[in-house]
Parts: structure tokens; sequence; C-alpha cells
């Protein structure tokens, strides 16, 4: 007996939706316009491109892109030819880098040769040994990487030309093309996201094709249709991004608007001059579009709808602020995390103000939460703050090649342990407190502190560490270093800092560092971070402000 929802595949969207909305226009970015009919024929023509460059079904592929129309294009490519889909944080530098291609078991790597300021090719060459003739990589230290792609104009030794390999896409028919992604199937990995872990390291998430469902079942609830216009500024790379704008546009027909990066008057211009209806983000991304509106109003009678988290009571009154400043948007509040998707939980349009501002929503179909004790296991009261548990279809299928982190995660009643502090409320609606992991949200970026510790750790003044949040009024919140120095040594903050750039994503490198001749300490030898992150707040006062 099937299962009784539809099963569906990432790379067959692009002609669904170019067979109902052939004429509708798709995607905007900068000066490039497609309509769903365009849009599937450069996703097509990219599949081939991905062929003739020899992606196998199951190979793995890391995509370190900032936004733009390849992004989308390649997205769906990759999934119509089978292949698993690895995005790469574009703020992640050399060890970051070397970290996920390896881990990942990438066997190419397509990225820019240079973007902006940031010179990604330059990074590729100190982290793999390209070939000296040809493109074929031969790193003993990569073992399954064969080939870096490069997006961009020109030809760069040691790597393979996307454009060359566009050129040559009618060497595959539409008839092999077909083949490739009749062979997929929907339970098949579509891609691996990585998300910092209390280990100390990234973890790669691993989901399959049936988070279709979980996009299509919230379009609904958001009442999302062709007649919409998202403002897709959030990184494609992220799952916020990924998910409600280039998978939500597929999925419903909506127009996607696509900026290279987030600027909150370019945002609100889109808004005022296309038509914008729907647009998501993070606390900061609410307050600076809310700055932006009140140095410069706009005329945004179109804004509808759009998921800017709340629940923590440090966003209550950004949510409301919101609500009065971009009129007449109707944000909605929503739980979600890479491991279970997006919008786990999800407020409605028709909820009221502290429902839709204060909550964190109601479990969206398909998924089951529970609060519990986490030392005891014993499921809490209403009203009673504890871990959030969730069971659900849309769960990952694992953390790639991290059978002991994946067994960690569930209990042993097979619900999954979010690490997340909240509470459920009589009427069923969920309310994230906070971590009761140490994760930092640095303006919506998850960064683990174990992993900077780690890295600090390697610097020669460095005897001992600890990384604590402090909270910020533009990202939520930052990372700071505490440093025991070594016996002798005179480094400075500047020095400490300095060793982190170019080796870790700039979101990732301490504010500050407080230097400390010893840390308080636990009776099992562990340090208080919670008596330092009273003392962060009182060396560094109002940092943010």
């Amino acid at each position: 007996m099937g299962e009784w929802y539809p099963k569906r595949r990432f790379g067959d969207l692009p002609d669904e939706t170019a067979r109902h909305f052939p004429d509708r226009e798709a995607l905007v970015f900068e000066d490039e316009r497609y309509t769903f009919a365009q849009l599937r024929d450069e996703i097509d023509r990219a599949a081939k491109a991905l062929i003739v460059l020899g992606v196998e079904r199951g190979d793995h592929v890391s995509l370190w892109l900032n936004n733009q129309s390849e992004w989308v294009f390649l997205m769906f490519a990759l999934a119509k030819v089978g292949a698993v889909q690895v995005p790469v944080n574009t703020r992640f530098r050399t060890e970051d880098l070397e970290y996920v291609l390896r881990q990942s078991d990438s066997a190419m790597l397509v990225t820019h040769d240079v973007s902006g300021p940031v010179d990604y090719l330059d990074m590729v060459r100190r982290t793999v040994e390209l070939p000296e003739n040809g493109d074929a990589v031969e790193d003993a230290e990569f073992p399954m990487l064969r080939r870096v792609v490069i997006v961009g104009s020109g030809a760069h030794p040691g790597t393979a030309s996307w454009e060359s390999a566009l050129q040559r896409a009618g060497q595959v028919s539409d008839t092999q093309l077909a083949e490739r992604a009749a062979a997929v199937d929907p339970d098949d990995p579509v891609f691996i996201m990585y998300t910092s872990g209390t280990t100390g390291f990234p973890k790669g998430v691993v989901h399959s094709h049936r988070l279709i469902r979980n996009v299509a079942e919230r379009a609904f609830r958001m009442a999302i249709t062709e007649r919409d216009t998202i403002i897709s500024y959030l990184p494609l790379f992220h799952a916020f991004g990924y998910s409600e704008a280039a998978l939500m546009s597929m999925v419903t027909g909506a127009r996607q608007i696509l900026t290279a990066t987030f600027d909150p008057d370019d945002v609100l211009d889109l808004i005022d001059r296309e038509g914008g209806t729907v647009a998501h983000g993070f606390e900061a991304h609410m307050q600076a579009l809310c700055d932006a509106q009140e140095a410069r109003p706009r005329n945004l009678a179109t804004l509808r709808t759009g998921i800017f988290a709340a629940g923590m009571r440090s966003s209550t009154p950004i949510a409301y602020r919101g609500a009065r400043v971009l009129r007449p948007l109707k944000a909605l509040s929503a739980f979600g995390m890479t491991e279970m998707w997006i919008g786990a939980a999800l407020s409605a349009l028709d909820d009221d103000p502290p429902h839709r501002l204060e909550t964190s929503g109601y479990p969206a179909p398909g998924y089951e939460f529970r609060v519990v004790d986490p030392e005891t296991e014993r499921e809490l009261p209403d009203g009673t703050p504890g871990e959030l548990r969730v069971r659900s279809y849309a769960l990952m299928q694992g953390y790639y090649r991290k059978p002991e982190e994946t067994a960690a995660s569930y209990a042993a009643d097979g619900w999954f342990r979010t690490g997340d502090m909240g509470e459920r409320q009589p009427d069923g609606y969920i309310r994230f407190l906070g971590r009761f992991k140490d994760m930092l949200k640095v303006g919506g970026e998850n960064v683990d502190p174990m992993e900077v510790e780690g890295l600090l750790l390697d610097q020669p003044a460095v005897r001992q560490v600890a990384v604590v949040g402090l909270p910020d009024r533009r990202l939520s919140e930052v990372a700071v270093a505490f440093v025991e120095r070594q016996p002798g040594v005179e480094a400075g903050e500047a020095d400490i800092l300095a060793y982190c750039h170019g080796r870790v994503a700039s979101f990732k490198i301490p504010r500050r560092v407080f230097f400390v001749t010893e840390f308080p300490m636990t009776a099992s030898g562990k340090i208080r971070k919670v008596e330092l992150r009273e003392e962060a707040k009182r060396l560094a006062g109002s940092v943010g402000e």
C-alpha cells in the first residue's frame, strides 16, 4: 500500500510549474528576468552541462556561490540529474571549506573566481591542490574530489569553466536528460546542508525530496500563490532562503526577486517598485528594515506576510515594532531548524498579535511536539519550560557520516532532541525560549563556540579559551572570547583576532577578547560559562548599540 501523500521530486518542479505558468515571470535578479518557461530551459541547460562535466547520480556537489541566477539553475539541475547538492556558506574561509569538502565527500566544487572583494579561487588554491594541466583534481587530502568548476568569465588553470560546459550542453539530448531525471528516487538524498553542532564541528544534515510536502503545506497556510512576489534577500545556502524563496517559488508559481545581498534600503525600494508581497528574515533583518523605513518611508501597500521568527522575549519588542513600522505586513512567527526544516510550528494569518508576534506558532501538519525535562525525560505540563522534542515525516535522514551524533540526537522513545528550550501553551501554541545548547545565533547564523574555541587553541599565545554570547542590538548576539595566555606571552586582543581572519567565516570571529588569569570552574572541572556571560556584559557594556 502506497503512502497517502504523493512523492514528488525537486527536479520535476520546474517542468510542472512551467506547464501551469509558462509566461508568468519567475525569477528576477538585477537586470535578468526569466519566465517560468525560460527558467525551466535554463535549468535543463545547466543539467545537461553537469552531465557533460561528468556528474553521476549520487555524486555530491558543493555549491560555494553567492546569490545569483546560476544558484537557482544549479539547485534544480543537480536534483534533476540525481546529484546531491551541498550548499556552502559563502562566508566560510579556508579551514571551513576544507572541512566541508572532505567531510561531505564532494566530487565537485562549483564556485566563483572573484565575487565582490572576495577571491574564492585563491582560497580554493590554498585548500586544494589543483592540477597544472587539465582540470582533473587528484589531491590525496580530498580523495573524492574530481573537479573544481568556476562560474565566471575567463579560463583559470586547473579548473573547469562553467560557461564552457554550458556551451557543450547540446551534446546531451533531451531524451538522455529525461532518462536521468526519471531514475531519481524521491527517497534519495537531495541535499546535505551543514549546520553547527555541539561537537565543535559542523554536521551535514541529509534530506530527501519529501520536503516538498513541507513547503506546499506552508504555502497553503500562508496563502502563497502564483499572485505573490517573494523578495529573496536571504542567502540561498541557508535553509531559510533555500526553502522560503527558491523552493517556495517553484512549488507555488510565485515570483522571486533575488538580490545578491541584504540591503534594507534596496529591499524596501524593491517592495515599492516590484509590488513585493512576501519577505522573511530574522530579528536583525526586521530591525534594519524598520530603521530604513523610518528614515525614508516607502509605499509598502503590497507587503502581505512573511516569517520573522519570534518567541524569545528579547524578540517581542522587535516584532511589535515591525508590525507598526512595516504596515500592512502581517508577520508570522515560526519554529524550525535544518534537521526538521522550516515551519515545524507556524502562526496563522488571522491570529491575534500575541499569537503571531509572541509565540513560535502552532504545530504544522505532520509535526508533533513535546516539552520534557531533559534530565528526567518526564513530559512537562503546559506553561512549564523544558526541552522541545519533535516527531515528524520531515526529520532528516541523519547527519552525513556521523552515526553516533545521529543516534544521540534522538531520545530512547524516538523523539528528536532539539536542544532548544521552549514551552507549550494551553491552546497548543509553542514558544521557543532559548537554547539548552551553548549555540550562538549571530545575525541568523549558527555559531558553535566549541568550533571557535578549537581554532583559538591553535593560536600559540592561547593557553585556554572560552567563547560565549554577548547580546547585540543589530545581530541579536555576538561571540566574545575569554582567553588565558600562555605564561610569559604578551599577545593582545588584535593578535588573537588577527589569527581568526581568513580561517573562518567573519560571523564566527569573536567581537571582543577579554584576558583572564583563571576561569570560574565547576566542581567537575568545567568552565562556568554562565558567569562568563555576565562578566562579558559588565566588561563590554553596550556593544553593538
